[in-house]
């Protein structure tokens, strides 16, 4: 079992920066694929950014080269570092994790945090 706990989001202008922390319990988080996921009003919820346990990285079109995704895992903590935000990025943020392996699928992540709200104003 893994719990998850989001952190770091709030009201920034566009163009600004925000970064976002996801805690994770647990003494196996080096096992696991971590995601990000976000979903705006009215919208599905869709994938932003992963990183598998080795560490590779991988992004949505929509935030490649403005959001980096990292992890520590020596702290159980999965970061998201976004610039350059746009309003239409405004939305909740949804960390995830699954065991071994995981792409860009909701279905692939077991565990998620509560999500935290991110808002850009133009």
């Amino acid at each position: 079992q893994v719990q998850l706990v989001e952190s770091g989001g709030g009201l920034v202008q566009a163009g600004g920066s925000l970064r976002l922390s996801c805690a994770a319990s647990g003494r196996t988080f080096g096992h696991y694929a971590m995601g990000w996921f976000r979903q705006a009003p009215g919208k599905e919820r869709e994938f932003v950014a992963g990183i598998s346990w080795s560490g590779n990285t991988y992004y949505a079109d929509s935030v490649k080269g403005r959001f980096t995704i990292s992890r520590d895992n020596a702290k159980n903590t999965v970061y998201l570092q976004m610039n350059s935000l746009k309003p239409e990025d405004s939305a909740v943020y949804y960390c995830a994790a699954a065991f071994g392996v995981a792409g860009i699928h909701q279905h692939e992540y077991k565990y998620w945090g509560q999500g935290t709200q991110v808002t850009v104003s133009s």
